[in-house]
């Protein structure tokens, strides 16, 4: 009985041997063949690129550079609309980005359905005045086609010496409508947190009911959120206005400085999730500062990214009640790889994950209630908030525009209002059940 059980016990380890063996060689084997086809693709793509050199009809003026970066630019315009390759000059303008200043019409712009589509306007921006809206696509620069530009090269078209001008033309798919307009550039610097009155002054109503809006998220977003929360907290603040809207993103890490203001230490934020990365982001801070003060969070379709990561964090967790429209689902994760030569890759390495683990990208994020507005709305509400762009309408027109109503944010402060009388009759009736004892 013992030899057969050892005997056994020999047949079993040589089998898992020999499959071990098998998994080793054949994995060699694969991994040879991918080299030989990488080695191959690479023979064919020298040859292609010397033929176009010395047959070209106009080739006199092509470089080995020119030709390799239009490949570059070519292969991951392939993989997904926010994947690009970045030479020298646009890597320096992405990076510049991220400062709260820079030059250029302030149009967020991404490629959405074969489409350079304007994600939102930033406040106080050229564009913003012009009345260029969330969802407008940008079909000519200066009289040319631009349909069939990369992104990258549209936005080079855009940016340009502040001061000087440049004619845009956009097709606005919701009516079918063309507009074009001569726009001045102007160096962009931003305040990313603001009050009602676009100031921040951070004032309540009469409700003790505050306001914020967050316009983008820059590398000084948390410290200017820090300072709006203080002077709310200041005045007895009982409910807050979080208004998203019209916001195109930002910094990830500014998404998180944000949610950990209203959440409790230790939780989940949002989670990043790729081929090659797994990261997980926890509220660091000293806690929820506000945990009793009920919160709306106001979103539409000009919602995206690190906007929408504060979105879906705060609904997640019911810390927040959304209200307003469907985000605008751009949800990935891009990773800068910056190459030898000063130019670089930005490559999506992965997608965001909302708290109970629901993705972004491409899907949004649903209000809890929908409260939906009609484009001309949407033009007047933008034209409110643009500083001197109701002061410069004809008399006629003002009237009009000041006219129209921000009903989205009417039902928030409504909603906050019914919360607070909810929760003083809860408190009234505890106090007048303990005192009958």
């Amino acid at each position: 009985m013992k030899r057969r059980f050892i005997f056994g016990l020999v047949v079993v380890l040589l089998l898992l041997n020999l499959a071990l063996g098998a998994k080793i060689y054949f994995g060699a084997v694969r991994l040879a063949n991918e080299e030989d086809n990488a080695q191959a693709g690479l023979a064919l793509f020298n040859d292609a690129l010397q033929k176009i050199r010395m047959e070209y009809v106009d080739g006199k003026n092509l470089t080995s550079q020119k030709l390799i970066y239009a490949a570059l630019k070519g292969a991951v315009s392939q993989l997904d609309p926010h994947s690009e390759f970045l030479d020298a000059d646009s890597f320096q303008t992405l990076q510049d980005d991220t400062q709260g200043q820079f030059g250029g019409l302030g149009l967020v712009v991404a490629s959405k359905d074969g489409h350079v589509t304007v994600v939102a306007p930033m406040e106080d921006s050229p564009g913003f005045r012009a009345g260029i809206l969330t969802g407008d696509r940008i079909v000519k620069v200066e009289g040319r086609n631009v349909e069939h530009d990369s992104l990258n090269d549209v936005v080079k078209l855009l940016r340009g010496e502040p001061g000087s001008t440049v004619s845009l033309t956009v097709e606005r798919p919701a009516t079918g409508t063309t507009k074009t307009c001569s726009i001045r550039r102007s160096i962009i610097q931003m305040r990313m947190v603001k009050d009602i009155h676009g100031k921040r002054e951070f004032p309540v109503d009469e409700n003790k009911i505050g306001y914020i809006r967050i316009t983008q998220f820059g590398d000084k977003t948390g410290e200017e959120l820090d300072e709006a929360l203080s002077q709310l907290k200041r005045q007895g603040v009982r409910g807050l206005v979080l208004d998203l809207r019209w916001n195109p993103g930002g910094l990830l890490d500014q998404a998180v400085a944000v949610c950990q203001k209203f959440l409790p230490r230790g939780q989940l934020i949002v989670s990043t999730e790729g081929r090659r990365v797994l990261e997980k982001y926890f509220a660091q801070g000293a806690g929820d500062e506000m945990k009793d003060v009920p919160i709306v969070v106001l979103a539409n379709l000009g919602s995206a990214s690190a906007a929408e990561i504060v979105t879906g964090c705060l609904q997640d967790l019911h810390r927040a009640v959304v209200l307003g429209e469907k985000t605008f689902g751009k949800g990935s994760v891009q990773t800068i790889f910056p190459l030898e030569d000063g130019s670089a890759l930005k490559l999506t390495v992965a997608k965001y994950y909302t708290p109970s683990h629901k993705v972004i990208h491409q899907q949004g994020i649903t209000p809890d209630i929908v409260v939906p507005v009609t484009d001309r709305v949407e033009a007047a509400l933008l034209l409110q908030r643009a500083p001197g762009g109701v002061e410069g309408l004809p008399d006629q027109n003002r009237a009009a525009i000041e006219s129209i109503q921000d009903e989205q944010l009417i039902r928030a402060q409504d909603l906050l209002k019914g919360l607070l009388i909810y929760d003083s009759l809860k408190t009234a009736g505890r106090g007048e059940k303990n005192s009958s004892r």
